[in-house]
C-alpha cells in the first residue's frame, strides 16, 4: 500500500474524530438525541470507512495477480 493511501486513511479517521467532538459540544440536544444521532454518524463512518479499505484491498489482490502473471511469464521465459 502507498504511504499516501495510509496517510489519506488515517487523516479521514482524525477529520472523522474530531468532527464529531465538535458536532457533540456545540449540539443543542438533549443527551438522548446526540447519543442517537453519535451512533448514526459512527455507522456512516464505519461503513465509509469499510468501503474505502475493500476498495484499496480490491487493488492490492489485482496488483498483485498482474504482478504473479509477470514473473511466472519471465519464469517461464528464463527457463526457455
Amino acid at each position: 500500500m502507498k504511504e499516501s493511501t495510509g496517510k489519506t486513511i488515517a487523516g479521514f479517521i482524525f477529520g472523522a474524530a474530531v468532527g464529531l467532538a465538535a458536532g457533540m459540544l456545540f449540539a443543542p440536544r438533549s443527551g438522548v438525541e446526540t447519543r442517537k444521532k453519535i451512533q448514526q454518524r459512527a455507522k456512516e463512518y464505519t461503513d465509509d470507512v469499510s468501503q474505502k479499505i475493500s476498495s484499496k484491498l480490491d487493488d492490492i489482490r489485482e496488483y498483485v495477480g498482474e504482478t504473479g502473471k509477470e514473473v511466472k511469464e519471465k519464469a517461464k521465459k528464463t527457463k526457455e
